[in-house]
Parts: structure tokens; sequence; C-alpha cells
């Protein structure tokens, strides 16, 4: 690993992520997006052999701008998928830096993610694969990769957060 003291990024890295967590949890959407570079990307391929977003099905494939739109949906005052609100809880783990340099570091996580809503709880694992840029407060995502353990599953109703 170049670019730096090993342990600092790795501590760096994991406060990072555990903060995204605590944001997500919070709904809070403008500090999420927020974390991302101005062309960052959130992805969440349909296949974990999938090496590109790009022309191909996803899951999700958002750039700011669709993250921004989603978040308008989630919060409209008449989005009946949002009466009551769902709760949820991030979980993440196992954090591996694959690779680092002086502008940015390359890391891959665990996760579990519990969503409840109407009296019923929906469990999503994984992991992660952060692209991230070094800025003077710390970090920003360039991408965020997320590959979920029942892509190809059933989902009751649409999956319409972050993981």
């Amino acid at each position: 690993m170049a670019g730096g003291n090993g342990t600092d990024t790795q501590r760096a890295v994991e406060q990072f992520l555990y903060r995204q967590s605590e944001i997500l949890d919070g709904r809070r959407w403008d500090d999420w997006l927020m974390l991302f570079t101005e062309d960052g990307k959130y992805w969440m391929p349909a296949h974990e052999e999938q090496e590109t977003g790009e022309g191909l099905p996803n899951i999700f494939y958002e750039d700011n701008y669709l993250m921004d739109m989603r978040i308008r949906r989630i919060e409209h005052p008449y989005a009946h998928s949002q009466k009551p609100k769902n709760q949820m809880s991030h979980v993440v783990s196992n954090v591996i830096i694959e690779e680092e340099d002086d502008n940015s570091v390359i890391a891959r996580s665990k996760f579990v993610v519990v969503e409840y809503r109407n009296d019923d709880q929906r469990y999503f694992a994984g992991k992660y694969c952060h692209h991230l840029i070094k800025a003077d407060d710390g970090f920003r995502i360039k991408l965020q990769r997320v590959d979920i353990v029942n892509a190809e599953g059933p989902f009751e109703y649409v999956l319409q957060f972050w993981l």
C-alpha cells in the first residue's frame, strides 16, 4: 500500500463508512449526497460479474442528478410508499484497503441492512467497493459499488433506498 500510513488510512476509511451509515439511517439525504464527488456514481449491478454499469442492466446506476431525483420522490408529501416512513439500520464491517495512492483509496467492506416498515422487516446483505477521493475534510465517493447477495431474488416491493 503506497501513499501513507496504512493504520491511519484504515481507521479513516472505517470512520467514513460508519458515518455514511449513520447519515443514511437518519434520512439525511442532502448530507449523503455531499459525500459524493461532483461526478460520483452509486452503482448496484444486476450481476456480480459486471465490470461496468454503462450500457448494461443495473438495479441502480445513478449520478448526482438521479440520486437527487430519487430523494425528491421519496420525500414528496404524496409518496404513499413512505406512509409510514421506513426505518433502516446499516451495519458495515470487514473493511479492507485494496489500494491507496496520494489522491485516492479503494476499499472493500461487507454490510447488512435491515429495513422496517408496516410491521415488516427486509434484510439485505452484501459487499461494498468504494473508490474514494481524498479531500481536505476526509473523503468523497467517486464510485460506490453495491453487490447484494440476493440481487436476483424477488422483492415484495421496489427497493427505493440506497444500501
